[in-house]
């Protein structure tokens, strides 16, 4: 258990619900309440003197991007704050100019809003990646997908659905030979990988704050060597200026979160430091994984642990049993019934036919948190599969 400098548990850092167990950090994630605060004067000082708040705000923002490139290690001058990871990705997709017939090349593990936004912009070509695969076996099955016709491709550097890594380095340093342009949907990185643009050659990398590095929602970065033809999806006073300062005016938009996302990554690193957090919480994740599997296992007799290729630190999968959580839509209906009937957040998906319980861990969990949904939540998913039977 990760404790508080004066000993409390690290869970007293959050403003989290003492009955709720929030399993899920991974899709909202969590601010500490010391980073609420701010964003809570902030606030005020917004609303307080609007005019004089909204024509300061981009120096306010344009500040804001320094200390966040530096913790991600590029210059400054190559990185964009944008509202969510989304938005970077449809500041690429409404900036491309595809060649006739030019396609885009996706993969079965892409975040669905992502590969949408991906559609309507062109004609997209799908590479299928299996679950288990190691990263030679990944890079060659997108690689391979590759033709005359693929003009972007757009790879999860860690995938939403079965929170696996993908070898976005090597598809990114082959694409490059083809002259093939690479968005790496980030989504999931900030805080969870120490620098992770090293040795990554894209031309575009978006991420969120809001998910690992515990800034409030609203907050994310894209980054690019070349935003000349880069422009946020919201039009505003900002468009003159280059790449990226005319991302720091988007119009009257809450930018809050953008500007204490510094403060939300000196948070971490002050109480524990991010190596700690990192170590600790894959460790409970991988603890808890097999704490859940087993879980299952003992009720199911079946084997619910599952074989992730290039696993993530603080995400894992554990199959769920029968066809629960399988069907389309399936995952969002658990996700909510278990917060109903369970008041555990949880997050759910279906990969291959498959439905899955990922698990998220972050430094206010704890063992006992499994523990509980193991002891809880585990009988009450069981029985509801064999509803569905």
């Amino acid at each position: 258990m990760l404790l508080l400098p004066d000993g409390r548990p690290a869970r007293a850092a959050w403003p989290l619900s003492d009955d709720l167990l929030h399993l899920n950090h991974g899709s909202f994630g969590a601010a500490p309440a010391r980073v609420l605060a701010t964003q809570d004067a902030l606030r005020a000082e917004m609303n307080a003197a609007p005019v004089r708040w909204f024509a300061g705000l981009p120096s306010r923002v344009a500040s804001a991007r320094t200390p966040i490139a530096d913790f991600l290690g590029v210059p400054a001058g190559t990185l964009a704050l944008v509202p969510n990871a989304s938005a970077g990705a449809s500041a690429v997709f409404q900036s491309l100019n595809l060649p006739t017939g030019g396609e885009i090349l996706v993969t079965d593990h892409g975040y669905g809003a992502v590969v949408m936004g991906a559609e309507r912009r062109g004609p997209l070509r799908r590479a299928r990646v299996p679950l288990a695969a190691g990263p030679e076996e990944a890079a060659a099955a997108v690689i391979d997908r590759f033709t005359a016709r693929t003009a972007l491709v757009v790879i999860d550097h860690v995938t939403s659905p079965t929170a696996r890594f993908l070898p976005v380095a090597a598809i990114s340093a082959a694409a490059r030979k083809r002259g093939i342009s690479v968005l790496v949907d980030g989504a999931h990185v900030p805080a969870l990988i120490d620098r992770p643009l090293d040795g990554l050659d894209c031309d575009y990398w978006v991420g969120n704050l809001h998910k690992f590095a515990c800034a409030p929602p609203g907050a994310a970065v894209l980054v690019t060597k070349d935003g000349r033809d880069l422009f946020p999806t919201i039009d505003s006073w900002g468009s003159p200026e280059p790449f990226p300062s005319r991302f720091d005016t988007q119009g009257t938009l809450d930018a809050t979160a953008q500007l204490v996302a510094p403060r939300a990554l000196a948070e971490i690193e002050g109480l524990w430091g991010w190596d700690q957090v990192r170590k600790y919480t894959e460790k409970v994740a991988s603890d808890a994984a097999a704490l859940v599997a087993s879980a299952f296992t003992a009720i199911t007799g079946e084997d619910h642990a599952v074989d992730v290729g290039m696993p993530t630190g603080p995400m894992r999968l554990i199959r769920l049993p029968g066809s629960l959580g399988a069907a389309p839509g399936a995952p969002d209906a658990l996700r909510a019934r278990v917060l109903d009937e369970l008041n555990a957040e949880c997050a759910f998906s279906t990969f291959g036919g498959q439905g899955y319980l990922r698990l998220s861990a972050h430094a206010y969990n704890t063992p006992a948190d499994y523990e509980s949904f193991a002891e809880r939540c585990v009988p009450a998913l069981t029985a509801w599969s064999r509803d569905l039977s």
